[in-house]
């Protein structure tokens, strides 16, 4: 896993904006409507081979696919493991059930939108197990050939290339148990089922990226009427299962996401960053990816002082609110960097980011298509300021 030896790297958080006509395929196969999978196949690709450059042109130093040939970053688990079906309504965000005036204007922006749901998934209806190893390992394939074709034209790459898998405990947290005896059965078969995707990914050369909303989200979720404590103890569970995952995987192979939703929202049920950290930290992985852009936790920036995470885990910042049109400035940006570097007191630990992903679910994004450029060259912009601070050489 590179780190920011000379000047802050940038990167992101995984999905970006799907074409409309990409997006329209997913929203009608998630409404149950038959759609061509070869026509599914070939505008996911056509899609991931605009969506590097596009990147790259940004300054973007680590970058993915965009997730583009996915219509979720949880859900595409339903095409490539056996023992889900049906559909089930997932429990209400607490802090938006508290504001009924903003939960009518949620659901008005939303209505006619199309989009994928990630609060309408399946349900476990049968034995758990992986057998979409190869859909995986194309999706690898797919990607490192379009990296390939750049570098075989001359054009300028990455600097490196993660790809991105949910962790089980969303996967169980989103998609009702209805097969297993206990939860920790369920999970258990989840984590053994990842693992293959894990390992593929890392197989085919790319970081792994684990995208755990779960490990913050669900306390306001499925926990939010249960004490911190059960919450808690689910955590520990997810990131002992984790841990199990990724037991063929070298640490510096793998960096994890964790976040409190990717909506728009009051935030104000929100576990704080530092009850969750020390659990959380205990992941075998080399490096964090924390939202500190967005104002409910941008001052948790602190809870990383002292010794709170392993010497060898560096941190991915986000340093730019993946749910508004604003296009920060490149001065905030430096500024936002430059904090996480002093409270970290490392430069070479940082990597500027995003808060969480654009478009987690195909269609679900706010932030227009051209903005998120914007916001994205900013982020380059900011980080090349906070590195002429930071590395007064480079």
């Amino acid at each position: 896993m590179r780190r920011s030896h000379d000047r802050i790297l940038t990167t992101h958080t995984g999905s970006l904006p799907r074409p409309p006509a990409l997006t329209r395929l997913y929203a009608r196969g998630a409404r149950g409507e038959s759609v061509d999978p070869v026509e599914i196949e070939q505008a996911g690709h056509a899609a991931l081979q605009e969506i590097v450059p596009k990147q790259i042109a940004a300054g973007i130093d680590i970058g993915n696919n965009g997730e583009q040939q996915r219509e979720g970053f949880f859900l595409h688990v339903r095409h490539r493991m056996t023992g889900f079906g049906g559909t089930w309504k997932r429990w209400p965000r607490a802090d938006v059930e508290d504001y009924p005036v903003f939960k009518q204007s949620l659901e008005q922006q939303n209505a006619g939108k199309e989009m994928v749901s990630s609060f309408a998934p399946p349900k476990a209806i049968g034995e758990i197990r992986y057998a979409g190893v190869a859909e995986a390992i194309r999706e690898c394939v797919d990607f490192r050939n379009v990296l390939s074709d750049r570098a075989s034209a001359g054009e300028r790459g990455f600097v490196e290339a993660f790809l991105t898998a949910p962790s089980p405990g969303i996967v169980v947290a989103a998609i009702r148990n209805e097969y297993y005896d206990t939860e920790d059965a369920y999970l258990a078969a989840v984590g053994r089922a990842l693992q293959v995707e894990y390992e593929a990914i890392v197989a085919q050369g790319f970081l792994l990226q684990l995208d755990c909303p779960d490990l913050a989200l669900e306390h306001h979720i499925s926990f939010q009427d249960r004490p911190t404590s059960d919450f808690l103890d689910f955590v520990e569970r997810v990131v002992a299962t984790i841990n199990e995952a990724l037991r063929n995987i070298p640490r510096d192979k793998v960096r994890m996401h964790v976040c409190w939703g990717n909506y728009e929202g009051p935030h104000d049920r929100d576990v704080p960053l530092e009850t969750i950290l020390p659990l959380i930290a205990r992941m075998n992985v080399g490096a964090l990816v924390l939202p500190f852009a967005n104002p409910r936790h941008a001052h948790e920036v602190r809870c990383l002082e002292g010794q709170a995470i392993a010497d060898d885990q560096i941190v991915v910042a986000g340093v730019i609110d993946s749910l508004t049109n604003f296009v920060e400035h490149p001065q905030v940006i430096a500024e936002r960097i430059e904090r996480v570097v002093k409270t970290l007191g490392d430069p070479c630990r940082v990597i500027a980011g995003t808060d969480c992903g654009f478009d987690s679910a195909a269609g679900a994004g706010r932030v227009a298509q051209d903005v998120v450029w914007a916001k994205l060259a900013a982020l380059s912009e900011g980080a090349h300021i906070a590195s002429s601070r930071l590395f007064p050489k480079a």
